[in-house]
């Protein structure tokens, strides 16, 4: 990689760590109904799952095959389910938390919502896992075009927004203590491991695979459930664009 992209990418990693550390700052998102921003960002998150994560695992799926000689349709097979293994662990650690919250409520009697200490560090820890393979992968895209770059960081930025807005307000107290320092601490790793490493191919799909079925599930969790009162029309508007964005930056990049 040219010290161009490195400092391009360096400058990525250093916005997505502002996130993580400023996000408890940005009381105009703490509204209700929900903030048009955040139904906005998620709007865009769901763009991204459409438009970039679904395409690039099936992408993602011949590269296994090559490398492993499975039938085609196997090696999808497994990308998928990697993606779902993301899933259904990220949504195991949300469901604690839940679960937490409600059995803290319950026993003490307590009038704050929030789990367990010990739960919250673990969805931390799968948090700084699921950072670090993104930023990895600011050094390591499959569509290595300025303009895939761009729209990979931009969706990515907003879907941290989210994210971290509401990993914040399961426990604003740890998140400002240690959480937020532990985030930005595996986004500038991953960044700084993407420039001293270069992992097959093979390794960069199923890291891609997990976390893309991760993402999955922290979008359709911060923006669906009925009590987030999220607004349609913000949300619709950042999907489109987002999508308008992917499909002009495709055109333009396609031989004539």
């Amino acid at each position: 990689m040219d010290m161009s992209s490195a400092l391009l990418t360096g400058l990525m990693a250093l916005a997505f760590s502002a996130v993580h550390m400023f996000v408890g700052k940005l009381r105009f998102l703490e509204v209700e109904p929900r903030s048009a921003w955040l139904s906005f960002a998620g709007g865009v998150a769901v763009g991204y799952v459409f438009m970039h994560i679904l395409p690039e695992l099936a992408a993602h799926g011949e590269v296994f095959a090559d490398a492993t000689s499975l039938d085609l349709k196997i090696a999808e097979s497994w990308i998928y389910a990697l993606a779902l293994a993301g899933l259904v662990l990220f949504y195991g650690l949300e469901r604690a938390i839940v679960v937490s919250r409600d059995d803290r409520k319950s026993s003490r009697g307590e009038t704050r919502d929030r789990p367990h200490s010990g739960i919250f560090h673990l969805h931390i820890a799968a948090s700084c896992i699921l950072i670090f393979v993104v930023s990895y992968l600011l050094n390591h895209r499959e569509d290595s075009s300025v303009g895939g770059l761009v729209l990979f960081f931009g969706a990515l930025l907003l879907h941290f927004l989210t994210a971290d807005f509401g990993t914040r307000a399961d426990h604003p107290e740890l998140y400002d203590g240690q959480g937020r320092w532990a985030l930005v601490t595996a986004t500038l790793g991953g960044w700084i491991a993407g420039l001293m490493f270069d992992l097959p191919e093979l390794a960069v799909g199923c890291m891609f695979a997990f976390v893309g079925g991760a993402i999955v599930l922290v979008v359709l969790k911060e923006e669906l459930p009925e009590e987030r009162a999220s607004r349609f029309l913000p949300f619709l508007g950042g999907a489109v664009l987002y999508a308008a964005l992917v499909l002009g930056e495709q055109a333009m990049v396609l031989p004539a």
